[in-house]
């Protein structure tokens, strides 16, 4: 299959990939979470915290990122709409009564068992890193697997992922796109392109077996060459 994943989905998606290499003929990576490991020197080491906001940041720390929308009750909704307005305003376009919608989809997603969330809390240390980065397992991956890269250029996730698949795969496909303009939801903020990249990817991988290797080996961008879209 062609998989996909985005944000902490492209992580638990390579971590397939690795462990079912059989099953997965190429893999798509949207502005995934995970992959490179956490600076030795962080902001907070350069840039010491109050003391206040540390002891708030060690009480928090067991709690899942979304605790709040769950304490809420029935007022999560109006926390929702009031803490991601940009979400609804992304859909707007596109879905009539996105901003009553929209906030109350996301509401109803997390006001349940946290599972996801406490997933990606137990894969986390610090902030938004991962504890095992998968930087150090990508050399494990199927070389014959291509990889395609997606990444906003605005995106708050560290956008080294398709530097480290190059650097750690040499002789193998990876596709580098940056979305300039998109922040880390890039399926929203740049449909068209999102969409494009993706059916590209496809395209890919049913003409891999009609092609020589060396023929789409001569399209990998791993010797530097990153595509960026013009912003719009």
């Amino acid at each position: 299959m062609i998989l996909l994943g985005h944000s902490l989905g492209g992580y638990i998606a390579a971590a397939y990939a690795l462990k079912y290499p059989e099953r997965v003929r190429h893999l798509v990576l949207a502005d995934t979470w995970g992959f490179p490991e956490r600076p030795a020197q962080s902001l907070q080491d350069k840039q010491p915290l109050p003391l206040w906001v540390r002891a708030l940041a060690t009480a928090m720390q067991p709690l899942n990122p979304l605790w709040a929308v769950r304490a809420a009750g029935p007022a999560g909704r109006w926390l929702v709409r009031r803490t991601r307005p940009d979400l609804a305003l992304k859909f707007a376009p596109r879905l009539p009564h996105a901003e009553q919608l929209i906030p109350d989809y996301i509401y109803k997603c997390n006001a349940q068992t946290p599972s996801g969330e406490s997933a990606f809390h137990a894969l986390m240390i610090g902030f938004g890193w991962a504890k095992n980065p998968m930087v150090h397992r990508v050399g494990q991956l199927d070389p014959k697997l291509p990889i395609t890269v997606m990444y906003g250029s605005r995106s708050w996730v560290d956008n080294t992922t398709g530097e480290l698949l190059c650097q750690n795969r040499p002789n193998s496909k990876t596709y580098v796109q940056v979305l300039n303009g998109a922040g880390h939801h890039v399926y929203l903020d740049k449909p068209d392109l999102f969409n494009k990249y993706v059916i590209e990817a496809c395209d890919r991988a049913d003409a891999t077996d009609s092609r020589t290797e060396k023929q789409v080996a001569d399209e990998s961008n791993c010797n530097g060459e990153i595509n960026s879209t013009p912003s719009s």
